[in-house]
């Protein structure tokens, strides 16, 4: 039976036809499984074709199938989750959504990092790579960014916008887009000469390295993305939209230099970037609770110890329980867990449901046991 307000609607005849025209797949579950794994993965074994070494401290890993055949569809600006170690860490693709026969996951070197480390050191070709399927909200979305943007980046967030700079490249989009590219140093710009080549041979593509300890020979912009530079290296903001992505600390940097030139939020598009590097600092941290000190965590019938200011599902991880988990940010929900005693610190970073406080659900990856704890995991 039609929609009721389907014949409102140009070409409903012609759409209602097709649909009705296509094979049902209701009849054939496993042929509705089969599709619906080929463009939505949960692990998929990949094979390390090529590292190619971008800095001093960052490689780009281009993974195919084994067989040779296409990996699923993503949108530019969307990341996969690495498993390695007994944990895993999302990583923005860096290749064009038009290339479907590899993904490139471009990773720098993290201080003290369980996984950058262990792909940088350890990863050879012909290595075989465990990962999920594509994920994520950071993306471009014309119907509501726009075809004019304005992209902030700090070191490997750079990443998602390469993907982006790429796609359209490789399939001729009517795209403006302007990289403002925030590095340490000269040495440390990933992909430089490949973004002044696209720069060079896209008239819409305007990319603008920003440097904080040049050279002495350094002719471009130096110190830190400040809201004057910005609108003088890409115009007025004015109805565009602001992506931003980089270290933990360029977030509100940048949100503040915005919000002074007057830029509404709903225009600006933060990627989830990890659990905040100290919980203790937001406002609804229990006074006076010690984040040294170590709790009891009940889960699956074990009960371990850990640190207060340790996200549950790294504590978890360690204890050899493993939830499903994906941004590792907050956002996703994927590694969403039930709080059955105890009080828990759910850091700002999460995206709970209205319905979570309620119920007593957290996101594991930026959740702290305050108190001893019973989950339900």
């Amino acid at each position: 039976m039609s929609h009721p307000i389907a014949p409102h609607f140009d070409e409903h005849d012609a759409v209602r036809a097709d649909l009705e025209a296509r094979p049902h797949r209701a009849a054939d579950p496993a042929a509705s499984t089969a599709v619906v794994e080929a463009h939505h993965p949960r692990r998929l074994r990949l094979t390390v074709a090529e590292i190619v070494t971008e800095t001093v401290s960052t490689s780009t890993f281009r993974l195919r199938r084994p067989d040779g055949g296409d990996l699923p569809p993503f949108l530019a600006g969307q990341y996969v989750g690495v498993f390695a170690d007994g944990t895993n860490r999302p990583y923005a693709i860096a290749s064009s959504p038009a290339r479907a026969d590899h993904w490139d996951l471009t990773v720098r070197r993290v201080s003290g990092g369980r996984i950058s480390n262990h792909l940088i050191d350890t990863l050879a070709p012909g290595d075989t790579l465990t990962t999920t399927g594509p994920t994520g909200t950071f993306h471009h979305n014309p119907l509501f960014h726009g075809e004019d943007v304005v992209f902030l980046a700090g070191g490997s967030g750079v990443v998602p916008a390469m993907s982006m700079l790429r796609e359209i490249a490789d399939r001729g989009l009517s795209r403006r887009f302007h990289l403002l590219y925030g590095s340490r140093s000269a040495e440390d710009i990933v992909f430089r000469t490949e973004l002044d080549a696209l720069a060079a041979t896209h008239p819409d593509i305007h990319v603008h390295h920003v440097v904080q300890h040049a050279p002495a020979d350094w002719t471009g912009p130096t110190g830190l993305l400040t809201g004057a530079l910005v609108e003088a290296l890409a115009g007025p903001l004015a109805g565009r939209t602001v992506y931003v992505c980089g270290p933990q600390a360029l977030y509100p940097y940048a949100l503040r230099q915005l919000a002074d030139l007057g830029h509404p939020r709903r225009r600006i598009r933060f990627e989830a970037n990890g659990a905040p590097a100290d919980p203790t600092t937001q406002p609804h941290w229990p006074t006076g609770t010690d984040p040294a000190t170590e709790v009891d965590v009940t889960a699956r019938g074990r009960t371990f110890r850990t640190r207060r200011d340790r996200p549950l599902l790294d504590a978890l991880e360690d204890a050899g329980i493993r939830p499903e988990s994906a941004c590792r940010s907050g956002e996703c929900g994927l590694c969403r867990i039930r709080v059955v005693k105890g009080h828990v610190h759910t850091a700002t970073e999460a995206r709970l449901r209205l319905s979570d406080e309620r119920f007593g659900y957290t996101h594991s990856c930026v959740a702290y046991p305050i108190t001893d704890t019973e989950l339900d995991v």
